[in-house]
């Protein structure tokens, strides 16, 4: 059982001068968490869709800021990877469109620990604009990472919706949810959100919400963004027990639009004691819905 604090990033879309004006702004987010004591940072699904105006020429173009963006992941990843050695922490970086071997692009969500392993976990299942305009394909399967801060899944954004996914995770031991995200309206906030307290409450664990902020005219796909981290858990306390998670379940959670961190404390063994003595026993009681099972298979990943 791990206790640690988290880190989830309301994050700025903004027009980078140059490669080393991106390394300097990751560089200071990531040394404000650090020094705020968290392990786990966790940065927004399309964070990195900023890089794409280090291009002038295709930043206007959806296809040419994909296509940018995608050819400096190596970079960026690079980028990532040091940080989490430099400060200790694990960081879930930006998500990213990023060019699979047969040609197509997926939303990698890539996790980096401070010990130098690393994994993506791709989006599952795409939401229309994906579809239909950014031409983004949907992942091949689901995958929990054991780290030294416990068992970590990923849901993003729209996968978060759908309940099934983070059930899989749960059912494979996942004990933190992380929900990156992109919405350029509140409807779409709020439908993040309360996914990822719905996932919260049914699988008894936590949830770390991470959204863009801010406006971005020059680009085709981030250009407006709406939304404010949070970390939730359960609205549940143990029978026995002398503490409990929030009556609302909101362990923290920004103000809407603004670039900040917002920070909280996790506690895996709180997980383990709602699951066994809760107030209810959603995680348990899960099978008894007609239809609950078969679930999603889910890949292990060693990250520890």
């Amino acid at each position: 059982m791990v206790s640690f604090r988290v880190a989830a990033a309301q994050y700025p879309i903004e027009r980078l001068e140059s490669w080393d004006a991106y390394v300097a702004k990751l560089t200071r987010w990531v040394g404000e968490a650090a020094d705020a004591g968290a392990k786990l940072a966790v940065f927004p699904e399309y964070g990195a869709m900023e890089l794409a105006s280090l291009d002038p020429a295709t930043m206007g173009d959806l296809q040419g800021s994909i296509e940018t963006v995608s050819a400096l992941l190596p970079q960026v990843d690079a980028l990532h990877a040091d940080l989490a050695a430099r400060t200790g922490m694990h960081i879930l970086a930006a998500s990213a469109p990023c060019r699979a071997a047969d040609g197509r692009f997926h939303n990698a969500a890539r996790l980096f620990a401070p010990n130098g392993k690393a994994a993506t976990q791709d989006k599952l299942v795409m939401t229309r604009f994906e579809r239909e305009q950014w031409h983004i394909a949907g992942g091949a399967g689901l995958k929990l990472f054991e780290t030294a801060l416990g068992k970590l899944s990923i849901v993003t954004c729209y996968d978060s919706e759908f309940p099934l996914l983070a059930r899989a995770a749960v059912e494979a031991g996942a004990e933190v949810l992380l929900v990156p995200s992109c919405t350029d309206t509140l409807h779409g906030y709020w439908r993040v959100r309360i996914g990822a307290q719905a996932r919260a409450l049914e699988g008894q664990c936590y949830a770390v919400h991470s959204p863009t902020v801010g406006t971005a005219e020059w680009s085709p796909a981030v250009d407006e963004n709406r939304g404010a981290a949070g970390v939730y858990g359960p609205p549940d306390a143990p029978r026995n027990g002398s503490w409990g998670m929030p009556e609302d379940g909101v362990l923290a959670v920004g103000v809407e639009g603004q670039a900040q961190w917002v920070l909280a404390e996790i506690d895996t063994a709180h997980v383990a004691a709602l699951r066994a003595d809760g107030g209810v026993l959603n995680a348990a009681h899960w099978v008894e819905q007609p239809g609950a099972l078969p679930l999603p298979p889910v890949e292990v990943v060693d990250l520890g």
